[in-house]
Parts: C-alpha cells; sequence; structure tokens
C-alpha cells in the first residue's frame, strides 16, 4: 500500500477560483438537488484525480482550498485487475474533507480489465444484515484501499491532520464529499453504501458506470438521495455493463448535458441492452470520415476535461486562470 502525504501550497492571483469555498461546502443541502457549484469543483478534483499529487493538492488551492492537506492511497496488483486510487483532500481549518477516486487509465490494461471483471461480489452494508450484489471488479479496488482511507478519514473526524497525526487542525470534520469520474463514480457510490458516514454531505460522479446488481438493496434509499450524477448526453459508459452482462440499476439523481445545460433526468440511463452494434460501428472507421468524427466525437465525451467543461461557470476563471 503506498500512502503519499503533502500540504498544498497558496495561490496567487487570478486564483482562488471560489474564494468562498469552504463556506459553500459546509453550508446545509438545499432539498434533493445537486449545486452547481459544489458539481463544478468535484469534476475538477475527480478529473485531476488521474495525475499526481502534487498536481491534485495545486487543483485545490486554485479551487479555494489553500493549505489543503492532500493524501494518496493507492494499491496495484495485475494479476488480481486492481488498480486502486484515492485521494483525500483536508481543508486548512479541518472542516472540510473530500475523497476523490481515480477512474480507469487509458493507457493501462489492469484497470480495463477489472472494469470487465462483472461477476458478482457481496457487499457488506453497515446496519443491514442483507448483502447485495455489485460489480466484482469495482468493488475489489474499492476493498482493497478501502481501510487506509478509512484511517485517513477517522484522523479528519478527531481534527488531527492529514499531513502530521500529530497536529491538530482548527475544527473536527463536519462535511464529507465523495466524487469520482467513471470508475472513479463507481468506487465513489460505493463507500457511501458500505460506510455511512455521518458527515456524509453528496457524492457527485461523472461519467459514471453501473455498479449496482439489481434490484435496489435494503437501506439505499437513504444513500441514494445524496447521490448526484452528471450525464454527457452520447456517453457510453453511463449506460455499461450492458444487459447481457446482468441487470445492474443506478442510483442517486442524475443530470444531462443537453441544449447547452444541465437538466434533472425523469428516469436514470437505461442499460444498454446489447454489444452487437458496436464492432459494427467500429467497421465504419475504416470506411468513412463521418462515421469516424462521429465515434471519435462519442469517446471524447467521456473523457473528464468534457465534464469539467461543461460545468465549468461563465464568470469564473478556469483552473488554469484564463477565462473562456
Amino acid at each position: 500500500m503506498n500512502v503519499d502525504r503533502l500540504l498544498a501550497s497558496d495561490c496567487a492571483e487570478p486564483f482562488p477560483v471560489y474564494p468562498d469555498l469552504v463556506e459553500r461546502l459546509l453550508a446545509p443541502a438545499d432539498g434533493t438537488d445537486g449545486d452547481s457549484t459544489i458539481a463544478h469543483v468535484m469534476a475538477t478534483i475527480a478529473g485531476y484525480a488521474y495525475s499526481d499529487s502534487a498536481t491534485v493538492a495545486t487543483i485545490a488551492a486554485r479551487l479555494g482550498l489553500a493549505r489543503a492537506a492532500c493524501v494518496r492511497v493507492e494499491q496495484f496488483v495485475d494479476a488480481m485487475y486492481i488498480c486502486s486510487t484515492a485521494y483525500l483532500i483536508q481543508s486548512r481549518c479541518g472542516r472540510v474533507a473530500i475523497i476523490a477516486y481515480r477512474g480507469t487509465e487509458p493507457t493501462n490494461i489492469t484497470s480495463w480489465l477489472g472494469d470487465a471483471d462483472v461477476t458478482p461480489a457481496a457487499m457488506v452494508l453497515e446496519g443491514h444484515d442483507a448483502r447485495p450484489t455489485v460489480h466484482g471488479g469495482f468493488y475489489r479496488n474499492f476493498r482493497v484501499t478501502r481501510w487506509q482511507v478509512m484511517r485517513e478519514l477517522v484522523r479528519a473526524q478527531e481534527g488531527r491532520s492529514l499531513v502530521d497525526p500529530d497536529e491538530r487542525r482548527e475544527h473536527p470534520l463536519e462535511a464529507l464529499y465523495v466524487t469520482g469520474h467513471s470508475l472513479g463514480g463507481a468506487m465513489a457510490v460505493l463507500f457511501a453504501l458500505a460506510t455511512r458516514a455521518p458527515e456524509l454531505r453528496a457524492v457527485y460522479t461523472f461519467a459514471q458506470p453501473m455498479t449496482i446488481c439489481a434490484p435496489t438493496p435494503p437501506g439505499a434509499e437513504d444513500v441514494g438521495r445524496r447521490i448526484f450524477r452528471y450525464v454527457l448526453e452520447g456517453d457510453l459508459v453511463p449506460a455499461m455493463p450492458p444487459v447481457g452482462w446482468g441487470e445492474f440499476i443506478h442510483l442517486g439523481r442524475e443530470y444531462r448535458h443537453a441544449d447547452g445545460g444541465w437538466h434533472a433526468a425523469d428516469e436514470p440511463t437505461a442499460q444498454l441492452t446489447s454489444l452487437r452494434n458496436v464492432p459494427r460501428t467500429l467497421l465504419g472507421l475504416l470506411t468513412s470520415s463521418t462515421r469516424r468524427a462521429s465515434i471519435m466525437n462519442a469517446l471524447d465525451l467521456h473523457g473528464p476535461h468534457r465534464y469539467i467543461d461543461a460545468l465549468r461557470p461563465v464568470d469564473r476563471v478556469t483552473e488554469f486562470g484564463d477565462r473562456v
């Protein structure tokens, strides 16, 4: 198990993107709707969770969490298709923490094999005797780093610094957010189901594939009210795995991007019925430039940067410090 710890530095102008970010994250939740500012923050952190600790800490500081503690927990076991990375970010005051799970790494075959391992696995839920079945590959990746993540979370709950456990923060943890893109979103949902941390405010996922086997497990409704899923129209991953691999469901409130804005969906994304047409579609790469452009556009829509761009407010600087 590899664990990295560092402290985010202060940022010069034009940052932070959100000067009042800690206060925004501490504000009481407004009903059952997702918060657009928090969604942008979580999408950005989830996107940069594909990078290293220094980059994640820098992005957190630019967003509005200067001097935050940043911890990376990771474990890789190729033979078991394990490729698990989680980041924990603790605000300088200690009142806010964010857990961000890394998604499928595009160039890592182990990560892809874990995604394809849909063998159902029984999951233990705190406070419930029932053991619902979940996506086996996702669950294995979540479990391998779970206890180290929980150790870090306990430190935050006790008001200790995640960089130096002997150092006290001004406050103990009050508000916890969990996020992730793609596979990272699936692991974020599993964390919320398995852990039931009392400080959990919300789970924000982006391009998240289905994770829970049908039917809806007992006790999942309360967790579902805190899950907000964001889906770009045309992104196929939220419809995966296909029905032929088992029946899966989504939890939480879904927001889809269409006609230039985000809208609450009446129904969650439906599970893909078949993969038969995918090979035929890919053959179009060899025969048609128009089809090639269409397919590449569909693949590109899944990228974390597309979700960050779609959620970025027009009146704020980007994480790069410019305006678009």
